[in-house]
């Protein structure tokens, strides 16, 4: 069984890495690839490597792939260009629209301006798009017509502190979060910070307390936890292409111990397909996990402190967006969670 499928938002970095990984998916096969700016260009122009698994195929316009229609839309688009309009016509013109932007993912209407600096443009929405999260959430995406798929910040660091959480070994006060991002992170841009001669040599915070994957952070930990949670949460610039490691940290709660700490994510991801629960002692790394799939994750605790310091590594592109709006749309669409998915890191 072959499904067709259209990308909006085909020209950013997760357009292409949506194109990369469908060019060999077995049963989803790509019928059009918008992006406004590049309509008319062949995608083998712009992605020399991708040239024999599109061959002739040109970038169109996100009208006329909407005109077409499909029967899976990928929405890697801006933030804002979703809910302005394009997520309502994806919606009507394929059975799945699955969405990589941030603009559905929060559920409360009423925290979307204060992190977004606006009203959203369409509320009632809000909470109707299942959280793209599988390891979290898989249930809830199985059958679904349309899916917020998670940030790359909130991926790394639910998948490192959501288990903890959920078996009460952690309160669910004064959790901070320190995650580092490859610049692929921060969109294709030609904004001073991500240029080469600022990025390279140079690890820098940015969004100190303000943001915008912290409420969603907090949203998902306090589904887990069963009540509200607030969290600290520190992005940085690091001066690589992909990758992202999240690092975090949760007082172990009255009466828990480190054997139960340890034994969490085990318990947790044993049946889970792309993740990894690394061995006692050893700490997740951005290029064990490099254009892949897969998460690695690791927890221990620091008995001086009485802190728990859970990690996560994942590649931003893939099981940050990419990888993950693929593995959702193969639930949704009843396909084997896993196709199109099977991939290696690179060696050294």
């Amino acid at each position: 069984m072959t499904m067709t499928v259209g990308i909006l938002g085909a020209s950013g970095y997760a357009g292409a890495e949506l194109l990369r990984l469908l060019a060999r998916h077995p049963h989803l096969e790509v019928a059009w690839a918008a992006g406004d700016r590049t309509a008319g260009q062949l995608l083998a122009e712009r992605y020399p490597g991708l040239a024999d698994a599109y061959g002739d195929l040109a970038f169109c316009t996100a009208d006329e792939g909407l005109d077409k229609g499909a029967d899976a839309l990928f929405l890697a688009l801006p933030h804002g260009d979703s809910a302005g309009g394009l997520a309502a016509r994806a919606t009507l013109a394929a059975g799945l629209a699955v969405d990589l932007s941030a603009d559905f993912r929060l559920h409360d209407a009423r925290a979307y301006p204060v992190w977004y600096g606006a009203p959203h443009p369409c509320p009632e929405e809000l909470g109707a798009w299942p959280y793209g999260l599988p390891e979290l959430h898989r249930d809830e995406l199985a059958g679904a017509a349309k899916i917020a798929v998670g940030g790359c910040y909130p991926t790394a660091a639910l998948l490192a502190l959501a288990p903890l959480l959920a078996a009460g070994l952690v309160e669910p006060d004064g959790i901070v979060v320190d995650a580092k991002s490859g610049l692929t992170g921060a969109g294709r841009s030609l904004k001073d910070p991500y240029l080469y001669a600022q990025a390279n040599e140079n690890v820098t915070p940015y969004g100190v307390g303000a943001h915008r994957h912290t409420p969603e952070i907090e949203q998902e930990l306090g589904r887990a936890a069963g009540r509200p949670v607030a969290v600290t949460f520190t992005p940085h610039l690091v001066p690589m292409t992909r990758g992202l490691l999240a690092t975090c940290y949760a007082t172990l709660a009255s009466g828990a111990g480190g054997d139960a700490v340890a034994a969490c994510h085990a318990a947790a991801y044993a049946d889970e397909p792309f993740v990894d629960v690394l061995r006692p002692g050893a700490w997740p790394a951005t290029r064990a996990v490099a254009t892949t799939n897969r998460v690695q994750v690791a927890a221990a605790l620091d008995r001086r402190t009485g802190r728990v310091v859970a990690a996560a590594a994942i590649d931003n592109l893939v099981k940050g967006a990419a990888g993950q709006a693929v593995q959702c749309a193969n639930l949704a669409l009843g396909l084997p969670e896993t196709a199109g998915l099977d991939l290696v890191p690179p060696g050294p």
